[in-house]
């Protein structure tokens, strides 16, 4: 996932990541790959497993859009 933008930064202006932006992007996903796993391991209920893996994931397109886009203009997002 963080070889995209590496690579779209070759070819395009557009997209104009720094360090930290690697460094944020890195820990939003392993910081979600970390909760999946971890709730793979100890919701044994199928039903709640799911709910809380969609869960996570919406979260995690949340955060990264308002870390992008600032969709919802939260002071988090730098505005």
């Amino acid at each position: 996932m963080l070889l995209i933008p590496l690579i779209a930064m070759q070819f395009t202006s557009e997209v104009n990541w720094d360090s930290l932006d690697f460094i944020v992007a890195g820990v939003l996903l392993f910081g979600t790959a970390l909760a999946f796993e971890f709730a793979v391991r100890k919701i044994h209920n199928v039903r709640f497993r799911i709910v809380v893996c969609a869960a996570l994931i919406i979260i995690l397109f949340l955060i990264w859009a308002e870390l992008a886009v600032e969709i919802f203009g939260t002071p988090f997002a730098g505005s």
